[in-house]
């Protein structure tokens, strides 16, 4: 399994009127994590499109435990708990500097081949950098 931590601050803008971060807010939180964990093996979203793969979304499952607030200080854990195949999954939990979870999420993606849309095999340089961790 392969974890990669981040963090992020809220931002005034981020919250709303009671204060809490907005609800769509946490799915741009669990791309920080995704796209730093990534780069953490040298995989970059920037390369892969570059090489002709896309990585749309396939799923998103969210469950919001506790609020965060403005100017909190975020931790974003991220997981890949499975080698990827076509599709590749990163689990999140989001955390204040309490320690507190907040935010559980899962993240479905799919690997693309750009010029026909069709679903592909993950990259072998990707699986290369995971199986250090499988």
């Amino acid at each position: 399994m392969y974890q990669y931590k981040t963090k992020v601050r809220v931002r005034y803008g981020e919250t709303d009127r009671m204060g809490y971060v907005y609800y769509g807010y946490y799915p741009l939180y669990y791309e920080v994590g995704r796209v730093e964990a990534l780069r953490n093996l040298d995989i970059s979203y920037k390369k892969l499109e570059e090489n002709g793969i896309l990585m749309p979304v396939l799923s998103l499952q969210i469950k919001y435990i506790r609020p965060a607030f403005y100017d909190d200080l975020l931790t974003i854990k991220t997981e890949i708990r499975e080698m990827p195949a076509s599709r590749i999954t990163f689990h999140h939990e989001i955390f204040n500097e309490a320690e507190t979870l907040l935010n559980i999420g899962t993240v479905e993606l799919v690997f693309l081949n750009a010029a026909t849309g069709k679903p592909v095999r993950c990259p072998e340089n990707v699986i290369q950098e995971l199986q250090k961790y499988f």
